[in-house]
């Protein structure tokens, strides 16, 4: 019985996988003809030097959008392009060199709540909450609570990866069910679903520092806080949790077909599951406990009229020191129960162990501080010579030409940035690259820094599980051909499949409703709109 639908669908499978190859092998050509993402920043810092040289010399402008007042409004309403290929140009380049560096909002604000994320994650707690729900699951809960888990686990940023998606495979193995299609569950929550979560992460500082920085090319007074997409992407992790568990059910784990165990390259019988123990239990109670109390405290100083972190000035919430200092706080409801955690399970002991953990976590960011001093200067070089601004105006002209102005342009503009992450699978390399472009080009046209980046996100998760450039694919799949031993890059692909559209298709939805349908803000605070002020 087992045989025959194995059978069957094996030219089907054939076919489909034919296509999915070709469709990689162009991915993979395109992916590999690209330089690391340092060594492309680099080359595009001295791409930018020599055409500002060019567009100056043949006079490139445009009328000035930006309001009346904005620093450095030319006499004329007119902005030029400014050449760096220049004596002057390399002065500026010289002297700002460190300061680009050093004043990069995204460097500051990821690294302090990375200090936070890092006592939790070094403690146990973070895996120990994520085996807990996991392995707590009824088996007819298992797959949603796998993808939701997947999308939670994007606070502490490998975790998901090196944590979950093996143990999801194990677990679907021991309740009779495909390990491939738990695998694929939590690849999908973890990778596809990446900017949804119900708590502020790392990503949130990250994004919105870039963000900031491309909006105040048009505007320069304009602030962008990490919690600006909290609200869209709190909804979106509840949608991402249904949605995979519609594919891995009634899609993927279907065309996988029964498992047989001949097919593993390991011994399946030799995998084990570590189950919580009474301490870890006693630990996320108490970790629990002391992250309610942190948010008591915390509410206390926001939602009363007298609450202290409130504007001083205007008692409102909007521009009050509490969004202002939300990545503080970041640190603190991670920090806080993180260490209470630990000093219940036995894995913390004193003040020297939350130093380790945060000099760890520290040690294993050298890449993406390499990563932001080359960003840095891209973003400043294209700030500096007034390339941004220009090729915003006119790429606003082109779209408001071609009539494509209103809400639709967000399905190209996610659909673009779905595409860009197929060859360039880091969300900060390629926010830093797309946003000094797309963001002030959008506002131009009437959308709000903070509406835009929300629609960035979507374009930037969904086609993680489609792309070889994606920094874990090959762990996952490596942990994939555990289970089955002749498995290629092509079979992976085209299991993800499903989730990429879906996802894109259902998140694109849940972003034109809420924000052009219901009128609903993606944040607290955030305008749909830009009003030039």
């Amino acid at each position: 019985m087992s045989q025959n639908p194995q059978a069957e669908s094996t030219p089907q499978k054939q076919q489909a996988n034919g296509w999915f190859s070709k469709f990689l092998g162009v991915v993979e050509w395109l992916g590999n003809l690209l330089p690391h993402p340092i060594t492309l920043f680099a080359l595009f810092c001295i791409f930018i030097i020599l055409f500002s040289g060019v567009a100056e010399f043949f006079g490139m402008s445009v009328p000035d959008p930006r309001p009346e007042g904005a620093k450095g409004r030319e006499a004329d309403g007119i902005i030029e392009v400014i050449s760096l290929f220049s004596a002057e140009g390399l002065r500026r380049i010289v002297t700002g060199l460190v300061t680009n560096f050093t004043g990069f909002a995204p460097l500051g604000t990821v690294l302090v709540a990375l200090l936070g994320v890092s006592v939790a994650e070094h403690s146990g707690l973070l895996s120990a909450a994520m085996r807990s729900l996991v392995m707590g699951a009824s088996k007819r809960m298992v797959t949603v609570t796998i993808v939701f888990a997947g999308v939670v686990s994007n606070t502490a940023s490998e975790l998901g990866y090196v944590v979950l998606i093996p143990m999801a495979a194990m677990i679907f193995h021991s309740l009779g069910r495909h390990p491939l299609a738990g695998l694929a569950a939590a690849f999908a929550g973890v990778s596809a679903g990446y900017s949804a979560n119900l708590l502020l992460g790392t990503v949130d500082p990250l994004l919105s520092g870039i963000t900031e920085t491309a909006a105040q090319m048009i505007d320069p007074g304009y602030a962008v806080g990490p919690e600006v997409n909290w609200y869209f992407m709190f909804v979106s992790t509840f949608l991402i949790a249904i949605m995979g568990t519609f594919v891995t059910e009634k899609i993927v784990e279907p065309r996988l077909g029964p498992y047989n165990d001949e097919e593993a390259s390991i011994d399946l019988g030799a995998q084990t599951m570590e189950q919580i123990t009474d301490q870890e239990r006693k630990g996320l109670r108490m970790a629990g406990l002391s992250f309610l109390v942190l948010g008591v405290l915390l509410a206390l100083t926001i939602v009363p009229e007298w609450g202290i972190l409130r504007h001083p000035e205007t008692g409102e919430v909007a521009g009050s020191p509490f969004l202002k200092g939300i990545v503080a706080f970041i640190f603190i409801t991670f920090a806080i129960p993180g260490f209470v955690y630990g000093r219940v399970a036995g894995t913390m002991k004193n003040d020297r162990d939350v130093i380790d953990a945060m000099s760890k976590s520290m040690g294993t960011m050298g890449m993406y501080i390499v990563l932001v001093f080359f960003a840095a200067q891209f973003v400043a070089f294209f700030k500096w010579t007034n390339l941004g601004t220009v090729m915003a105006v006119k790429g606003a002209a082109l779209l408001q030409m071609m009539g494509l102005d209103g809400p639709m342009v967000f399905v190209f503009f996610i659909m673009i940035c779905g595409m860009v992450n197929l060859s360039l699978g880091s969300a900060s390399a390629q926010w830093a690259v797309t946003a000094p472009i797309f963001v002030p080009m959008l506002m131009l046209i009437g959308y709000a820094p903070e509406t835009i980046q929300a629609a960035y996100r979507i374009g930037d998760s969904v086609t993680n599980v489609i792309t070889p450039m994606m920094s874990y694919f090959g762990l996952i799949l490596a942990v994939a051909c555990r289970y089955k031993k002749d498995l290629g890059i092509g079979t992976l692909i085209a299991t993800m499949l499903p989730y990429s559209i879906l996802f894109f298709v259902g998140w694109t939805l849940l972003f034109y409703l809420w924000v052009f349908v219901f009128g609903l803000p993606v944040g607290p605070g955030a305008a749909t709109y830009y009003t030039p002020g």
